[in-house]
């Protein structure tokens, strides 16, 4: 006798125990053999003598084939609060195992005791009863369980006050979906909400679809239904329509969640523990391409790579995609001692295997880089070693020059003189037409290594090393992202600063950046500069206001925003790089190679010893006029050299 506690845990449990379902299903072969009998009884006819002689040694064999079928097919395992309709087709298997083997048995006890002779009608439709009975009792108990688990177990374990959301979008996994939130102590089921006015109205597993085309009726629906939110769990979705129904959810203070991983096999399993809250970021990534993994594997496998700047938020990203690509060594190059570690361990762990060279060195340090070089000859440089922040490096121009464009000379230099087969440098779209020092150099440091490339490939200069360039726009998370700075602003209360109204900006993901930066490498035959895609320019006001509506406040009313003036070297617009004026098309669509005037390298080597001779002596003045000579179209902009600019003006 099972004791007063046994019970009490069987029903306060979260789940119904599998041998309690097991005996369900037991019972409910049984009553399933008397359903037959007297079924086929009464339509096909059987003699009283045989009726009863029959239904004990069906008893025995149906029950010996429930406990085989369920203990194959594992049916008394399902919890029954994430009971899909995919469980039906287990269902259905299981009958049929239970069929063959209650007859099978049956067949054996008749053969070896009863010796009963059956007209085939009466078999056949004994037989044909049985697992029909079978199956619609067994379904039908299901569905019992599932309702009273999902009525009585789910509103035991969790808050009342359950938030009230529809999801949105109707697929191939929405019933998985709704059964998994029916599930929930977190959120409650109100339905799916669709643009496509067809399918309003419909049900799916009793949820009703709502349609929403607008503003107004998801306004509407908030009311009516009490909503707090609504759910994406389709990443494609998120990306194609997302945005519109986010900016109208804000607009009524609705809530948005993003389910990032949920996918029609899948969909009864998968915990909404990964649900959150819409951010920024999700609003701002694009759908990535699919990279060329078996061309960057090709590229990269065997290799001794050397990454710059390896522990900053691009060149560690690098890392971890180039690690994955069977690397014969991988070395880290970094001047800060913490961030390096950190990548270290992380590389480490992820990779036990890796030839992982950690390398503290600083890229200005001529002798340093030559003796990285010399041990260990790398077969590729990824050089992100770089200055970035562009108000800073307005205040230190030196150090923008010495950092930039003297580390890249000194790495470029030494990947020629040690046999490098490729140098990639990650570039910026701020060398286009640059309005700050920073942008400058980085336009300077193109010109310089494209025109020892182009030297090379002449054969006026001993080597084989081919040298490409990426640029690319603001990256999402990176060190100083304006995201992290608005983020930072809005949990202290306020007040978030915009430099400017109408100041716009492309950003990109690190992943995705990087991820173009290898697919780059490999389509590169000569010196190139490729530039990506960037897609959409985003005003930075918008999404100021769209991040404070997103936390949960109004704009100007609980979080002010301030207008704080363009910052030095700072553009309203930044260029756009991959138009088909100025750039040529590459097997990737996100990836196009621009068209730069061909420089001459001695020259080009020449103006830029004048501009390190003046850096290094911190002859500010002169060392940004000799930039402006090297870079005609370099014009400041809000910035303390703009004196320059009338000066040469004047000159020429």
């Amino acid at each position: 006798m099972p004791n007063k506690q046994s019970l009490l845990t069987l029903f306060t449990r979260s789940y119904l125990n599998r041998w309690v379902v097991l005996v369900i299903d037991i019972v409910s072969a049984l009553l399933c053999v008397v359903l037959a009998a007297l079924s086929t009884r009464y339509f096909v006819g059987m003699p009283d003598v045989a009726l009863r002689t029959l239904i004990p040694a069906s008893l025995v064999a149906a029950g010996i084939g429930a406990v085989v079928a369920d203990l194959l097919t594992g049916v008394h395992k399902q919890i029954f609060r994430f009971t899909t309709l995919r469980v039906s087709f287990n269902l259905l298997l299981s009958t049929l195992v239970n069929a063959v083997i209650a007859l099978f048995t049956l067949y054996l006890i008749n053969l070896a005791t009863l010796h009963l002779d059956f007209p085939p009608k009466v078999v056949l439709f004994y037989c044909g009863s049985y697992l029909v009975f079978t199956f619609l009792i067994s379904l039908a108990l299901r569905g019992v369980m599932v309702l009273l688990a999902r009525r009585l177990l789910v509103s035991t374990e969790g808050p009342i006050n359950r938030k009230r959301i529809l999801v949105y979008g109707v697929k191939s996994n929405s019933p998985g979906v709704s059964s998994l939130i029916e599930s929930s102590t977190i959120y409650r089921m109100m339905g799916f909400l669709s643009n496509d006015p067809k399918v309003a109205g419909h049900e799916i597993n009793g949820h009703r679809i709502c349609y929403a085309g607008g503003r107004r009726e998801l306004y509407l629906l908030k009311r009516s239904k009490s909503l707090d939110g609504v759910l994406f769990t389709d990443q494609r979705d998120f990306l194609g329509e997302g945005e519109k129904v986010v900016q109208d959810c804000e607009s009524i203070n609705l809530e948005t969640y993003l389910l990032p991983a949920v996918s029609a096999t899948s969909s009864d399993t998968v915990a909404l523990d990964s649900v959150r809250k819409v951010r920024i970021e999700d609003l701002l990534f694009r759908e990535t391409i699919q990279q060329d993994r078996s061309a960057v594997r090709q590229l990269y496998a065997g290799k001794v790579v050397m990454v710059t700047g390896a522990a900053g938020s691009i060149g560690s990203e690098i890392a971890r995609q180039i690690a994955s690509y069977g690397v014969r060594r991988l070395i880290l190059f970094e001047m800060a001692e913490s961030p390096l570690h950190e990548i270290r361990l992380e590389l480490e762990h992820d990779y036990p295997d890796l030839d992982l060279v950690p390398m503290i060195g600083d890229v200005r340090n001529r002798e340093k880089v030559e003796i990285v070089f010399d041990r260990y000859r790398p077969d590729i440089v990824l050089h992100a070693a770089a200055y970035k922040h562009v108000p800073l490096m307005e205040e230190h121009p030196c150090e923008s020059i010495m950092a930039n464009l003297s580390g890249t000379r000194n790495v470029a230099d030494m990947a020629v003189r040690y046999g490098a087969e490729r140098m990639v440098m990650i570039s910026t779209d701020k060398a286009v037409n640059p309005t700050n020092v920073m942008g400058a150099c980085k336009r300077a440091c193109e010109m310089y290594i494209q025109s020892l490339g182009q030297a090379i490939s002449e054969g006026r200069i001993e080597g084989k090393t081919i040298f490409v360039t990426t640029r690319f726009g603001n990256v999402l998370g990176s060190n100083g992202s304006v995201i992290g700075l608005f983020r930072r602003q809005i949990a202290s209360g306020g007040p978030v600063t915009v430099t400017h109204k109408d100041i716009v900006r492309y950003f990109m993901s690190i992943p995705e950046a990087c991820s173009l930066v290898l697919q780059a490498s490999t389509l590169a035959e000569r010196p190139q500069i490729f530039v990506f895609d960037m897609g959409q320019a985003h005003k930075i006001d918008e999404l100021a206001r769209r991040m404070i509506r997103l936390s949960g406040f109004e704009p100007d009313k609980d979080i002010k925003i301030i207008y704080t003036g363009l910052r030095p070297g700072e553009k309203l617009y930044e260029e756009v790089l991959a138009t088909t004026e100025n750039t040529e098309p590459t097997s990737i669509d996100k990836i196009r190679i621009a068209d730069i005037r061909p420089n001459d390298y001695a020259e080009i080597s020449e103006q830029v010893e004048r501009i390190l001779t003046a850096a290094r002596n911190f002859r500010t003045d002169e060392a940004v006029r000799e930039l402006k000579v090297l870079i005609p179209e370099f014009i400041s902009n809000n910035s303390p050299y703009q004196h320059i600019d009338e000066e040469l003006h004047r000159s020429r």
